[in-house]
């Protein structure tokens, strides 16, 4: 039986799929047909969306797996790879989208269709709502992969605000007969590129960070820190850190108890601060803490 959270990050993913393929169509179909390079960008980003949510669908399984003996701590960094996997999908979007438009800056300009407009408008309220559902769902339950669709929604949202300034700003032009007005397609793609390029950026140093094990953020460890020395026995706290392993967070911590302390003692205070942290954090999967003697001439 699928467990919640894994259940969720299905249904997030599916309706991701299905609204990335109706507009994926109708954007590179009107994009064509309308003389719009930006609308027919932002299709093209829907269809990287695509491939991002197919992804996800796969590896959400893997990444709610136990922990087991050839993966003790868990399979949640799959989440950071498709992470990563669709930063580096969008980032070859933003460059493919950029070549195009400055290809086009040489060649006559066309006037996109009005429709152009109308597509794109009708892109940013569907993915505004899309980003706000999977986002709530990727904070409750604490999941990179839904995050990384949500992500991918918001680089959407953005993309068709300036896919449908851009088609107007090219239209007006033409009404009007002023020239540099019929650029604002052709602006507005590279516009287009350089949004899709800097959620990308955004998506692959968290996931290099996390897959390097970087610490987590310093106030949380400071956080982390008060709690544990709100207990009287702990005398010294010799070193704390902890990184993120997916949807979850394992702790290391070593500290100092007096010399003196049972071995009984010394685990049942190791048992009470792991269950206040987590307690307070229930992203906190693990916490590993090693007990050094402490002597009062210290």
């Amino acid at each position: 039986m699928l467990s919640t959270r894994e259940s969720l990050a299905k249904k997030v993913a599916w309706i991701s799929v299905i609204s990335n393929i109706l507009l994926t169509v109708g954007k590179l179909m009107v994009g064509w047909i309308g003389n719009s390079d930006a609308v027919f960008a932002d299709g093209i980003h829907s269809a990287a969306d695509v491939f991002a949510s197919i992804i996800v669908l796969l590896v959400i399984k893997i990444a709610n797996k136990p922990a087991d003996q050839e993966h003790p701590y868990g399979h949640g960094k799959a989440e950071i790879i498709v992470s990563g996997i669709v930063g580096i999908v969008l980032l070859a979007v933003s460059f493919y989208v950029v070549y195009e438009a400055a290809v086009g800056l040489f060649h006559p300009i066309a006037t996109p269709n009005l429709l152009a407009m109308w597509i794109a408008v009708i892109s940013y309220g569907a993915k505004e709502f899309l980003y706000r559902y999977s986002m709530k769902i990727a904070e409750e339950q604490n999941s990179k992969a839904i995050e990384a669709i949500a992500y991918d929604h918001k680089a959407d949202i953005v993309a068709s605000i300036a896919a449908a300034v851009g088609v107007l700003l090219s239209i007006i032009g033409a009404k009007f007969h002023i020239h540099f007005l019929l650029f604002g397609d052709k602006v507005a793609s590279i516009v287009v590129a350089y949004l899709i390029f800097k959620i990308a950026r955004e998506m692959l140093k968290e996931a290099f960070d996390i897959l390097l094990e970087r610490n987590v953020d310093s106030e949380i460890l400071v956080d982390y820190r008060a709690i544990i020395s709100s207990f009287s026995d702990v005398k010294r706290i010799d070193r704390i850190r902890a990184r993120e392993h997916g949807h979850y967070v394992l702790v290391d911590l070593r500290i100092a108890i007096d010399y003196n302390k049972t071995i009984k003692e010394g685990h049942d205070l190791s048992r009470e601060i792991k269950k206040k942290l987590m307690k307070k954090y229930d992203n906190i999967e693990e916490v590993l803490i090693h007990l050094n003697p402490y002597f009062e001439e210290e």
